[in-house]
């Protein structure tokens, strides 16, 4: 099986310099649709689901592999080689920011830059640092998922996408959480927000975005700027989206920051 089919790979655009889309947690290649069509004139955009979402190959799916976000990052390196992809601009939205810079640590040739949608390297406060949950409190959210993965998903999911006064792309994300396998999405979970990424900013040596949405309760403006200071040379913007997907409520914004980024 090669990453393509594994992973659902979709190759897209005209131009010749790479463009690669990761979604975040509990959701798909499609939640990309109104940022990726707009690089399609300049670049050759890729789009994919993580393997145990969309409609990746979920018999490929490993336990052990995916316990840490590097098996994601392994195979998004295998991805842009099977392409046969080189100086790719690299797009992430919130634990897919963690899972680029890790995979443009572990191959650098293959990155030319770096876009980090929402990121947040460690979701749990830890001393001085604030990740914007207790560690009581994410106990509180798996075990809540472990329990109830429909209920969970209805409850998180306006949370997380905010803009309450547009309960559509609140009821898009349900829908996305719940066709999510309960079993693989009580594991990335896990991993997602136990994960600790605070060491591998500084590692960064592409030129790197961070996107910053406003009243964001995943990834709050403080972990925007912390990342902004520990990976060298980034550029921070702060959006006047809100919520913490704005490749979904806010798409003219993100595309705008990311062109005047890459250009």
């Amino acid at each position: 099986m090669t990453s393509l089919s594994r992973n659902n790979v979709v190759v897209g655009g005209n131009g010749s310099r790479p463009m690669i889309f990761a979604h975040g947690f509990g959701c798909d290649q499609n939640m990309w649709r109104f940022v990726a069509p707009a690089f399609e004139d300049e670049f050759k955009t890729i789009v994919f689901d993580h393997v145990g979402a969309g409609r990746s190959d979920l018999s490929a799916y490993d336990r052990s592999k995916y316990s840490s976000l590097r098996g994601y990052a392994t195979d998004i390196v295998e991805i842009c080689n099977d392409l046969a992809i080189r100086r790719a601009v690299f797009v992430g939205h919130s634990v897919s920011s963690m899972i680029g810079v890790l995979a443009a640590a572990e191959a650098p040739e293959l990155f030319e830059a770096l876009v980090l949608v929402g990121p947040s390297p460690r979701y749990v406060n830890d001393e001085d640092y604030v990740g914007g949950f207790s560690r009581q409190q994410i106990d509180e959210l798996l075990e809540f998922l472990e329990s109830n993965h429909m209920g969970w998903s209805a409850a998180m999911a306006p949370t997380i996408m905010g803009n309450p006064d547009r309960p559509e792309l609140a009821e898009e994300l349900t829908n996305s959480f719940c066709r999510t396998d309960p079993e693989i999405a009580k594991h990335f979970a896990r991993t997602t927000f136990l994960s600790d990424n605070r060491s591998d900013l500084a590692k960064v040596t592409q030129p790197t975005l961070i996107l910053q949405c406003s009243e964001d309760v995943i990834a709050p403006t403080c972990v925007g700027e912390y990342v902004h200071a520990q990976i060298p040379g980034s550029r921070l913007a702060l959006m006047e989206a809100t919520g913490h997907c704005p490749n979904l409520s806010a798409p003219t914004e993100t595309v705008a920051a990311i062109r005047s980024f890459v250009h």
